[in-house]
């Protein structure tokens, strides 16, 4: 696939997230792509393995889930209305395609019983434990965090960023090695306050685990030509509960949901932006194979 067609794929993304909640039909889409309408769909779908329609109604069910989980003062119909449907009678069928239940059902249990993370191969061959493995027993993931984290909440400062897009929770140590080798080619590894970030612009809560997007990220120092699928996004100055860590690479998913816990616990209100990691050595190169590194949650 041209790199420049995923160039274009990326705008794409980035302006659907950004517009759930507004007229997303195929005309103005492909406008935002420069692609002929009949262009678009056979690269959308060959990028992201779904088709333009496809994706948009999984990001808003997978958007409306996410509220209903976590700002139970909107209703039901408020959200079927704001995300592009006409009435709960269309709204409540499509998400139970997703979720197996009710938009009412999902909100009344317990919404980890629904997350979308499933057991999944690890790097070293073993499976690691699912996500509804971990969340069973929540006092034990208080007790983990506790032990294992130093958790603050702080004004993070804005970030300047180059990136690749990954689809799916395999392949990011692939889209790290590409950016990596364009990086060198810029001379950008000789910055010394070089940041390696992780971006997670669907929650694992209620997204397939091979439909996560994320993007690879290295922080800049300052403006830099990009070109081919390397984009250039922003993380903005903001609050953040920020859990740093130092862990096995297998430990992501245990803490990831423990430090969504903690913010509950404590009365915190996720804001809408996307959390992030960032790293600070290479694993490989530790010894024990140890991680050192700090998960930011933005909230409000």
């Amino acid at each position: 696939m041209k790199e420049n067609y995923i160039k274009r794929i990326n705008n794409i993304l980035l302006y659907i997230d950004e517009n759930l909640d507004q007229e997303l039909n195929l005309e103005i889409i492909a406008k935002i792509g420069y692609y002929s309408p009949f262009h678009l769909h056979r690269i959308f779908k060959a990028i992201t393995n779904e088709t333009l329609n496809e994706y948009i109604t999984r990001k808003r069910i997978e958007k409306t889930a996410l509220i209903l989980l976590h700002k139970r003062e909107i209703t039901i119909s408020e959200l079927s209305l704001q995300y592009g449907f006409n009435s709960n009678s269309s709204f409540t069928p499509t998400f139970n395609k997703f979720y197996g239940i009710s938009p009412t059902e999902f909100r009344k249990n317990n919404p980890n019983k629904f997350s979308k993370i499933r057991k999944t191969d690890s790097k070293n061959g073993q499976g690691s434990a699912s996500f509804d493995e971990y969340i069973c027993n929540i006092n034990n993931h208080k007790n983990w965090i506790k032990m294992k984290a130093k958790i603050e909440i702080k004004e993070m400062p804005k970030l300047d960023l180059a990136y690749i897009t990954q689809i799916g929770h395999k392949g990011m140590q692939n889209a790290y090695e590409k950016l990596i080798k364009w990086a060198g080619t810029k001379r950008l590894l000789e910055n010394k306050d070089l940041k390696v970030v992780t971006i997670y612009h669907d929650s694992f809560k209620v997204t397939e685990p091979d439909k996560v997007r994320m993007s690879a990220c290295i922080s800049l120092k300052e403006k830099v030509d990009i070109n081919g699928e390397i984009g250039l996004t922003t993380i903005e100055k903001g609050k953040c509960i920020v859990g740093h860590f130092e862990i096995g690479i297998h430990e992501f998913e245990k803490l990831w949901s423990g430090l969504f816990i903690w913010m509950n616990e404590n009365g915190y209100t996720k804001a809408d932006r996307n959390p992030y990691e960032i790293y600070y050595n290479n694993f490989n190169e530790h010894p024990e194979k140890i991680c050192i590194v700090d998960l930011c949650i933005p909230i409000e």
